[in-house]
């Protein structure tokens, strides 16, 4: 038997609306150590976004670091295998390996090839040991793919009829596929053969386990707070792409925790709420139990909440002022595990002294504002009022709704696409890495 614990979405120095979460994170690194033990766990998994800027703070990598130390103190036989998300630099996930290994933990952070073209897959290839310090599996740990990292790689023809080995079109009626499908191309053969090179590694009677960082199709998003992994909208992959002789899919992104079309195939989610949207998630570590080649069972492992998160509204002004002036005042509680709070107000004007109406219906409350939402009605086309949420939206949205209203009609495909790409350039800025500020 083989038990592993699945997690994911740590983002480690997030910042919460301007506020730091390093008590709250430090919280569940130390909870989720205790787990560790208490169970007695083979493995930790940590499916990408350890981290929530590519430049993270360094009290944020000192709490990863002071972890992996920890753990390794109290489980010496513990192996932990860390992959790069889409929030993380790949090259500053690895920087440390070296000192890592030492401590029986293996980061990776990027794909790399060798000289023929084909994936270096063996250096992706982890082992898994018991406590008896037997290889039970075998961990396929794939960090997040860029599309610069899996396009045009590995696709030597093995004939002169413009096509691949893969049945992929050659470089001709390439020129006519969209990105999107020169990158999910790539990542199904960085699958493809990882997988192949796991099956030849492999001795009978052990399992196979993939992690990744990527969007499955059919799987729930969290808008408000899932940064988009691929330029051009549609980025989600197939669960096809792992076959059934995988026991174990351990997935990170996206922050609801649940399962693709199969208990095998999972997002652990994140641990906390990143936004006030995922208050309700059922926010949780998976265990999985191997029993020899095959997955025997799972559990949800409930993380507990740090610092609630309270929602009020939406509603009109008087009746949140009303239900702000109804919470609670518990002296006892110190101030840093007060409950985070959004609030929501929908008006039909607008309210210039808002935000000190709200202040002082909170003065005494044992909460802490972070955020004041408030919803103003907007003429929609049949002259009727709708009430419109700018952040709900998304820029994306509002762009669209914006080139509609310009120019009398909704914008191209190319459009979307240069407008995406420089979105993404946004949210990689240096401005956002130093600041951890999310810009969805």
């Amino acid at each position: 038997m083989l038990k592993l614990i699945h997690t994911a979405d740590w983002h480690l120095g997030q910042t919460f609306h301007g506020q730091e979460r390093h008590a709250e994170h430090r919280l569940f690194l130390d909870w989720l150590l205790d787990t560790l033990v208490e169970r007695e766990a083979d493995a930790l998994l940590v499916a990408g976004d350890v981290f929530d800027v590519v430049n993270p703070s360094l009290a944020a990598q000192a709490l990863l670091y002071d972890f992996i130390v920890s753990a390794h103190e109290r489980l010496p036989a513990l192996d932990i295998v860390l992959i790069a998300g889409n929030h993380d630099s790949g090259n500053r996930i690895e920087l440390p390996a070296p000192l890592m290994r030492r401590l029986r933990t293996h980061a990776l952070g990027r794909v790399s090839w060798l000289d023929d073209g084909s994936l270096d897959a063996e250096r992706l290839l982890l082992p898994l040991t018991d406590a008896n310090g037997e290889t039970r599996a075998w961990c396929l740990a794939l960090p997040f793919l860029r599309p610069a990292e899996v396009t045009g790689r590995g696709l030597a023809r093995d004939d002169d009829t413009g096509q691949t080995e893969h049945g992929t079109p050659g470089k001709d009626s390439a020129r006519n596929d969209s990105a999107r499908n020169d990158y999910v191309a790539g990542i199904s053969r960085v699958h493809e053969q990882l997988i192949d090179a796991a099956r030849r590694r492999r001795q009978p009677g052990q399992a196979l386990v993939a992690m990744s960082h990527a969007h499955l199709h059919g799987a729930a998003v969290s808008e408000a707070s899932e940064r988009p992994i691929v330029i051009g909208g549609e980025e989600s992959i197939s669960a096809g792409l792992f076959p059934a002789d995988i026991a174990y899919v351990a997935l990170g992104h996206l922050h609801r925790a649940q399962q693709v079309g199969e208990a095998r195939i999972r997002y652990s989610g994140s641990p906390l709420p990143l936004d006030f949207s995922e208050v309700n998630y059922p926010h949780q570590v998976v265990e999985a139990m191997l029993e020899g080649e095959t997955l025997a069972t799972t559990e949800a492992i409930p993380v507990p909440r740090p610092v609630a998160m309270q929602r009020v509204g939406p509603g009109e002004l008087d009746a949140v002022l009303a239900e702000l002036e109804g919470l609670p005042h518990d002296p006892a509680v110190p101030r840093e595990q007060w409950p985070w709070l959004e609030v929501r107000v929908t008006l039909t004007a607008p309210v210039p002294d808002l935000r000190a109406r709200v202040e002082t219906a909170l003065e005494g409350k044992a909460v802490r504002l972070l955020r004041l939402e408030r919803r103003l009605p907007q003429q929609a086309a049949d002259g009727r009022p709708e009430r419109v949420d700018l952040q709900q939206l998304g820029p994306r949205k509002l762009f669209q709704r914006t080139w509609e209203k310009q120019w009398g009609e909704p914008p191209g495909d190319d459009v979307l696409a240069d407008f995406d790409q420089l979105l993404q350039d946004v949210l990689d800025s240096p401005d956002e890495q130093r600041t951890g500020e999310r810009r969805p």
